[in-house]
């Protein structure tokens, strides 16, 4: 694992020129001159070939590898296997009230994918504990369900009350908690965010958690500018939007949605290059924009966004014709150049999976990493499963 995370580590360094830059920050990055051959190829591709690419991080890499012959390495490198499943007990049909399919099929498949320590479980920021409930009742095993919203413990308490469980729930901020996790204990968390598996990882560790089990997502939040690996810093440094770009990975979207989605990205680049020509300045970061301001014309957006960011909404109108058309010009471009960027998602991820990795592993765990499910049920599908020594 040590030597993967260097290889990777050196391979990621190399290549940092083409998946740090941003395509729809940048009129043009500058890899774009390092690679004229492979920006015209991609600026001609057809439409259903740069959804696909941007969807599938193997298909994009084996593509840009025509190009770029060190990235035939990084398919090896975060390739990671499938976990050993056990079947579940059909007595497992009763803890699913409330919970969405998506969401059911995801803890279905991640209890599959852990095994007892016979241990007390905890919960880490469990929401109404249906993961929680789900082991509980597979593994009669009593169970707490750290969560900091009273409410989502109410009412996950009425649901563990529906069934022959040991299910506790305690209110607490995972972030300040000083005593949970506790010595002994099977910590698992399906997809804490951020800082909130980082805290476990590092607590649970000071603590003596026996076991954990978990599958990290949303590792941006809690990073404020640079990323503070847990196993030490290295030559790599990954900025927040970095690790950001690491899960916007998504399961595909409807054809519904993912029209609105090019609509928003094609008006706000549209808004962009106003405001690059009336203000002189460089891309600015966007303030969340109210969904309300998408269903009007492009007109109304337009002028809205102007008076918002203190510009003529008068100038705004005069040239709102040209600048829709040149916003989906730029909606094209970048949809384009941004496949060689989301090729570069899953090495990111695993590069940060290997780092708590890594920690445990200096933490005196063995530690072993898998998927628990297939991507289409979730893209965050990785799970490290640690032991103490």
């Amino acid at each position: 694992m040590a030597e993967r995370r260097q290889r990777l580590d050196a391979l990621l360094l190399a290549c940092r020129s083409l998946w740090h830059a941003q395509p729809f920050r940048e009129l043009r990055p500058a890899w774009c001159e390092t690679w004229p051959a492979l920006t015209d190829e991609l600026l001609a591709l057809p439409d259903a070939t740069v959804v696909a690419l941007n969807d599938d991080c193997e298909a994009a890499l084996a593509y840009l590898a025509r190009h770029l012959q060190e990235l035939a390495e990084l398919p090896a490198l975060t390739s990671i296997s499938p976990r050993p499943v056990s079947p579940l007990g059909t007595q497992g049909a009763r803890w699913a009230w409330e919970v969405p399919g998506r969401k059911q099929g995801q803890i279905e498949a991640f209890a599959a994918a852990c095994q007892p320590s016979g241990a007390s479980l905890l919960d880490w920021c469990g929401g109404k504990g249906h993961l929680g409930r789900r082991l509980a009742l597979e593994w009669r095993l009593p169970v707490h369900t750290l969560e900091i919203d009273p409410v989502l413990c109410a009412e996950g308490s009425k649901l563990a009350g529906k069934l022959p469980i040991e299910q506790h729930f305690w209110q607490r901020d995972a972030l300040s908690v000083t005593d949970w996790p506790q010595t002994g204990q099977h910590a698992v968390a399906l997809h804490a965010c951020g800082e909130l598996h980082r805290r476990l990882i590092t607590q649970g560790c000071a603590a003596g958690v026996r076991h954990f089990d978990m599958a990290p997502c949303c590792y941006y939040r809690g990073v404020e500018q640079v990323y503070q690996p847990l196993a030490g810093t290295g030559p790599l440094s990954l900025t927040r939007d970095d690790t950001r770009l690491a899960v916007t990975e998504t399961v595909t979207a409807s054809p519904r949605l993912a029209r609105q989605r090019d609509r928003e990205m094609a008006w706000k680049l549209g808004f962009d290059l106003f405001r690059r020509e009336v203000s002189g300045s460089a891309y600015r970061s966007f303030k969340p924009v109210p969904a309300a301001w998408f269903r009007s014309s492009f007109v109304e957006f337009l002028q809205q966004m102007a008076r918002r960011e203190g510009l003529s909404p008068e100038v705004a109108g005069r040239l709102a014709g040209r600048l829709e058309g040149q916003g989906w010009q730029r909606q094209r471009e970048v949809m384009r150049l941004s496949i060689v960027r989301h090729a570069f998602r899953r090495a990111l991820e695993v590069w940060l999976v290997l780092d708590l990795a890594a920690y445990l592993e200096n933490s005196g765990y063995t530690v072993e990493l898998g998927t628990f499910c297939q991507r289409r049920l979730t893209p965050r599908n990785l799970l490290i499963s640690a032991r103490r020594v």
